[in-house]
């Protein structure tokens, strides 16, 4: 019984509870929207957005597409670090969309045009997030310019110029005969990211590669920067109080500049992290900002800005993200699941108030618990 009340009154706990009451709200919604379109295939629908890769039967086929859900996941989980480092000091990093690109531009480039092996391709994607995310700090700290303003700016402007750049004959990046980058493999294999070895066992999926254990350790470097050293208690507090932490002799612009180089880095090495893998190539004509930076945002928020709970939120919403391209699409469309991932974060919205509520149950139980006490107490 014991462990039963110090569990429920750890704030971990208290705030996993709340982003899973987001999820089945989520859900529970999504599915009256689907009983609003056609009542006959609504559960089969939600089914199918929540079984993914559990569909087949096959344990081969399973593994196979799981692998592929993990390595979606990897990209997804970096811009969610990059959102979350930005918000721990105060800013809205919302300019990771265009970091990511700005990170996919660098790690091709690299790759197809300058054959560079696959760690150069990495520190460059790194350095080119960051520095698209150091423009935004320097713009605040100089110009006072507000870095969701030029983080929206910089994403269109990184996309245009990723286009020209990959798309550009000269280079000779683009596939001839479609609007694709070449495949990594048949122009450059060395830039392709080690593999861990695991083929047989996810069904010689060869997208599998250390790309996953990378975002899974710079996830754990990010909670140790924030809650264990000095420097990321600097940030912190920079992001609380600008004012009071400059008053303490804390370097407020640089800390300002240091926050949005390091998320602009962990967004573009997401991209790499991504794109190195061979898993996709990047078309040349795209006219609209890559979801994975702003899914980012969905991300840091239902893992409750805490990276070690980003890494399951990632997964998740990666998971019915690629489930609901299984729904019956003469029926429903593919995008339920992006419908059912907006309506978990904008539920996510009310964790805090879930919290309280929580909380307010258990001081409530403590006071009848005490005064029952001390009634009986009186008695004897």
């Amino acid at each position: 019984m014991k462990q039963k009340k110090s569990l429920i009154r750890n704030d971990g706990f208290q705030s996993l509870l709340a982003s899973l009451l987001c999820i089945l709200g989520g859900l529970l919604i999504g599915y009256l929207v689907l009983l609003i379109i056609e009542p006959k295939g609504a559960f089969e629908a939600i089914v199918a957005v929540m079984k993914n890769f559990f569909k087949y039967a096959k344990a081969t086929k399973r593994l196979q597409y799981f692998g592929q859900t993990v390595v979606k996941t990897v990209p997804l989980l970096m811009c969610a670090l990059s959102v979350l480092f930005a918000y721990k000091v105060g800013m809205f990093n919302i300019g990771a969309a265009g970091q990511y690109v700005a990170g996919a531009c660098a790690a091709l480039f690299f790759a197809l045009y300058l054959k560079m092996p696959w760690y150069v391709c990495l520190i460059a994607a790194i350095a080119a997030g960051a520095l698209l995310g150091g423009i935004s700090g320097v713009l605040k700290t100089a110009c006072n310019v507000n870095v969701v303003i030029s983080g929206i700016m910089l994403n269109w402007i990184i996309l245009y110029v990723t286009n020209m750049v990959l798309g550009s004959d000269s280079f000779a990046i683009k596939n001839p005969s479609s609007p694709y980058t070449k495949g990594l493999v048949t122009v450059n294999a060395s830039a392709m990211l080690p593999k861990l070895g695991l083929d047989k066992l996810f069904s010689n999926e060869k997208t599998v590669t250390i790309a996953i254990p990378l975002a899974v350790i710079m996830a754990v470097i990010i909670w140790v920067l924030l809650s264990k050293t000095k420097f990321g208690y600097e940030l912190k507090a920079t992001g609380f109080n600008p004012n009071a932490a400059k008053y303490c002799g804390m370097k407020e612009n640089r800390n300002i500049v240091l926050t949005m180089l390091i998320a602009g880095g962990l967004a573009g090495m997401g991209a790499a992290l991504y794109y190195l893998t061979g898993i996709e190539e990047w078309q040349t004509n795209i006219s609209s900002v890559p979801d994975m930076g702003f899914n980012g945002i969905a991300v840091a928020f239902l893992g409750n800005l805490n990276p070690l709970g980003c890494i399951l939120s990632a997964y998740f919403i990666q998971h019915i993200t690629i489930g609901g391209g299984n729904v019956n699409l003469q029926v429903y469309c593919s995008q339920i699941s992006s419908l059912i991932s907006a309506l978990i974060i904008y539920l996510c919205a009310f964790a805090p108030f879930f919290k309280s509520v929580l909380k307010r149950s258990i001081r409530r139980y403590d006071e009848k618990k005490a005064a029952s006490a001390h009634k009986e107490g009186g008695n004897q």
